[in-house]
């Protein structure tokens, strides 16, 4: 396990672990879209222990939702609002109620069995465990040469823009401490769809370098955790490299953009018109 702390600016107090007296909660995320047929292998992995699994639903045609909740009882079932996989984890986050929250997939691609060295990587001092299939232990059925190629630059890239030693930009398994979701400022679940049909920004894929940079930016603790993406089990992705590499890439400028105008206000001097008023 890698871990790394991005000190463009001091960590909020917000994110601080802290030491409550009593063992974190554990509750995991999980978008769905017409997943039925990988529920019962994803959810079979899932601990024990978990205080909250929130599936997140984004209009399943299939028996998703029915078989979510014949397989755990428990499990909360969210709509979410508007389409695509960044909306869905937004809605996720903003009902999730346990101290740490795991976000994972529900095709058998990440495999909830990791879960625990995810919390063991925040009980360690992290705000923010990464997975990562190329740190040693960690690996990949499903990348293909040209994902690979795209990972690595878009990977490089961010490396050199924000500071950071990220080794897997673009993997969507991981877990934080709830109290880090206000630095992470994701688009409101409660905002309208655009009315051409068009994603708001954050909506989609670039979800999980969106989420990555910012914690980078906001000098939280930063561990990677080896884990092991696995093929599909059912159904076909709706991950197409090109278009959503290049979300990515817009994500990356976009954000670089965003950061520099953050620390320009930051080193602002004060307005003179307020050193007037404290001398009258």
């Amino acid at each position: 396990m890698s871990v790394f702390t991005h000190t463009r600016q001091s960590p909020p107090d917000v994110a601080a672990s802290g030491d409550t007296g009593r063992p974190p909660t554990v509750g995991v995320v999980i978008p769905t879209l017409n997943e039925e047929r990988n529920l019962p292998h994803v959810f079979a992995r899932l601990p024990r222990d978990l205080a909250e699994v929130i599936v997140v639903d984004g209009g399943s045609v299939d028996r998703t939702v029915e078989v979510a909740r014949r397989l755990r009882p428990s499990v909360r079932v969210v709509q979410q609002t508007r389409t695509g996989k960044g909306n869905a984890l937004a809605c996720g986050f903003a009902a999730a109620t346990t101290d740490i929250v795991v976000m994972i997939d529900a095709d058998g691609s990440t495999d909830p069995a990791e879960i625990p060295a995810f919390v063991d990587a925040l009980l360690a001092g992290a705000d923010f465990a990464k997975g990562s299939r190329f740190r040693s232990g960690g690996g990949s059925h499903d990348i293909t040469p040209l994902r690979r190629l795209g990972n690595e630059g878009l990977n490089g890239i961010v490396n050199l823009l924000f500071g950071t030693r990220f080794t897997d930009l673009c993997y969507g398994y991981n877990a934080f401490w709830r109290r880090v979701l206000p630095a992470l400022e994701l688009p409101d679940p409660d905002t309208p769809a655009p009315g051409d049909g068009v994603k708001l920004w954050g909506d989609g894929f670039e979800i999980e370098t969106l989420i990555n940079v910012r914690v980078a930016a906001h000098g939280l603790r930063i561990a990677e955790v080896p884990s092991v993406e696995y093929l599909r089990i059912h159904g076909e992705s709706n991950l197409n490299t090109v278009r959503d590499g290049t979300r990515v890439l817009r994500t990356i400028l976009s954000e670089f953009r965003r950061e520099r105008r953050r620390r320009r206000r930051r080193t602002a001097p004060a307005p003179a018109v307020a050193s007037m008023a404290q001398e009258g």
